[in-house]
């Protein structure tokens, strides 16, 4: 990433407007999905984006997001670079977001990702009355990232924001 000057700080902030489609109360910045953001040749302005995974479905609106808040600011020309190496990771994603997560209904990940090492299957808090008297339901959500829990105190399902590395 670059060293932030005024201008660059300036255009990451815009940038950091755009939500997650998915997800709406994240922002891509909250997600850990914005890398940088930069001036680039000729006025243009450069956004270099990780997907949550190389399939992922929203990179496309994010796209179109990103160039619509940049047009309304008066920046005309927009590149979206996207970067799948170093992979994303759910390490990336913000305290800030984590707790939008909560707020959200979605159990944020739990623990850090750490590539190449088996997990254990470790209880997840319910999002809406604290309880790990939880279930998983299935490994798949509503999304890829995320998995479908119950809570056996409060009888409520939730998402599960799986740790990825």
């Amino acid at each position: 990433m670059t060293v932030p000057t005024t201008a660059t700080s300036r255009l990451h902030e815009i940038a950091s407007r755009v939500t997650d489609p998915e997800i709406p109360v994240l922002t891509i910045a909250d997600l850990g999905i914005l890398r940088d953001v930069t001036a680039g040749p000729e006025g243009a302005v450069v956004v270099t984006i990780t997907p949550t995974y190389s399939g992922c479905p929203a990179m496309d609106v994010i796209e179109q997001d990103l160039k619509a808040v940049f047009a309304a600011e008066g920046y005309e020309k927009v590149v979206v670079d996207r970067v799948l190496s170093p992979a994303w990771s759910t390490d990336w994603i913000t305290d800030e977001g984590k707790a939008k997560l909560q707020e959200y209904g979605i159990a944020p990940p739990t623990g850090k990702g750490h590539r190449g090492t088996v997990t254990l299957g470790m209880a997840v808090k319910c999002p809406r009355c604290h309880s790990l008297n939880t279930r998983e339901i299935s490994r798949f959500g509503s999304t890829a990232c995320k998995a479908l829990y119950s809570c056996k105190d409060c009888l409520e399902p939730f998402d599960y924001f799986k740790v990825l590395s």
